[in-house]
């Protein structure tokens, strides 16, 4: 088939270069002209594990092609994919600024029948105003044209998208077209053979279930975390709580360890627009606004730790910070607990010495030059001469450690651990103090 992806940010350029690698014909647009260069030359922006090679072969194959110009894509695919951002307005809603941009340029240029498959994450109704959008164009150019418009939903964990856009567990297709639905199980057959995961719903359904999945998963890391809070409390184990619950299959291990908050493009963004959508039509949204507090307040619990590890004086203190990016796997730092930390430590007057595998240039970009921030290019070196470690990220590379060495290289023998990495009992062996999350045991210090 003949594709458009309108939107080389992370959503479309994944699902470009996957449908290219199924043998569809891939027209990928962005208006970003730098950005265009750079991708015909098989460099892509974003950290994503195989993305890269992925979109070279394609590239190299002829399956996949990258344009500024939009009258070009539009003419290209008879599927037209919206894959741009949706960040959240100042009200927290979603800005579909974009989105509507896109389909006016499809309005403009289109010459026959097409389906503009809305990818991006959107609020329930979306889909009308693209088709009111794309319509009044048509009217303006006195033309009368058949379209369709019809969701398709992203569930893509950064990390590990190729993985889970050719293997997911479903593709959510809202549309009661016949036409449509035709066409997209012909888009997707290639992912269905083993078994058919297409699921189709009206528009509206869609689109909610989108919002729903998102908050969902917020909503079991907030419980556990709030389990975790509670358990330091009472001296238990969240860790050990954690085994005794996933085990009953009606709640699962997935999405219950416990932590220093969520972070990244889609859980905070998809709550709070979830929460924005529940208050315009008078239905109340108190589950989600918890689930956000609470996320917010988890972010803190860090600092919290490290000042009470520290006598409540952080001035002038170096701390070594494992993992800057929200989750591993990627560089990005939207919403990353680790931004709140570091934050909260330079407005106490400490400086941090960070490292992490992929997010270091992420965070010389968002933060530049500063005294207070040192960017290391190991991990351990990030140790020397501070006065305690946080670790922020779970990367593999930061689960087996010698703890030894680190009890010897930090100034005060302190381990701060926002992701329960380490079994407490280990870590105090070493002669360090360890503050984890919900454990207990590891709020002990070791007697100096």
């Amino acid at each position: 088939m003949k594709i458009t992806i309108h939107g080389s940010g992370y959503v479309g350029l994944v699902t470009g270069a996957c449908l290219a690698d199924v043998g569809h014909d891939v027209v990928c647009v962005d208006v970003d002209q730098i950005k265009i260069a750079s991708l015909k030359q098989g460099n892509v922006p974003i950290h994503e594990p195989g993305l890269e090679d992925l979109i070279r072969y394609n590239l190299e194959s002829g399956r996949l092609r990258f344009t500024s110009n939009p009258e070009e894509g539009v003419e290209h695919g008879l599927l037209q994919f919206i894959a741009v951002g949706t960040p959240p307005d100042e009200d927290g809603s979603a800005d579909l600024t974009h989105v509507l941009k896109v389909a006016r340029s499809i309005g403009q240029h289109m010459g026959d029948y097409r389906v503009i498959v809305n990818k991006s994450t959107v609020p329930v109704g979306t889909a009308d105003r693209v088709h009111q959008a794309i319509h009044e164009v048509l009217e303006d150019r006195t033309e009368t044209l058949d379209f369709d418009v019809c969701s398709n939903p992203e569930f893509l964990k950064e990390g590990a998208a190729i993985e889970d856009f050719s293997r997911g567990a479903r593709i959510v297709v809202g549309s009661e077209s016949e036409r449509v639905q035709r066409l997209m199980r012909e888009c997707y057959s290639p992912y269905s053979r083993q078994k058919d995961k297409l699921i189709f719903m009206d528009v509206r359904s869609a689109e909610l279930t989108k919002y729903a999945a998102n908050a969902m998963l917020a909503t079991k890391i907030s419980f556990i975390n709030e389990i975790a809070n509670l358990a330091e409390s009472l001296g238990a184990d969240i860790e050990q709580v954690r085994h005794g619950i996933g085990s009953d299959p009606r709640i699962g291990y997935h999405f219950i360890y416990p932590g220093c908050g969520y972070g990244g493009s889609c859980f905070p963004k998809d709550v709070k627009a979830l929460a924005r959508t529940a208050g315009e039509v008078g239905a109340p949204a108190q589950l989600l606004h918890a689930v956000e507090e609470v996320n917010e307040a988890q972010k803190s619990r860090l600092f919290d730790k490290l000042k009470q590890a520290m006598h409540g004086n952080l001035k002038g203190r170096t701390i070594a910070l494992w993992g800057l990016a929200f989750k591993p796997n990627t560089d990005d730092m939207r919403e990353a607990p680790s931004r709140t930390l570091m934050e909260q430590l330079w407005a106490e007057g400490a400086r941090v010495q960070a490292y992490d595998p992929e997010a270091s240039a992420e965070c010389h970009r968002l933060y530049g030059e500063r005294p207070d921030l040192c960017l290391s290019r190991q991990r351990d070196a990030a140790l020397e001469g501070a006065d305690a470690l946080v670790i922020c990220t779970e990367w593999k590379a930061f689960r087996s450690v010698d703890f030894e060495y680190i009890a010897r290289t930090l100034n005060h023998p302190v381990i701060v651990d926002g992701r329960n990495l380490y079994s407490p009992e280990d870590v105090k062996r070493a002669g360090l103090d360890y503050y984890a999350i919900g454990r207990g045991d590891s709020l002990r210090p070791t007697g100096r």
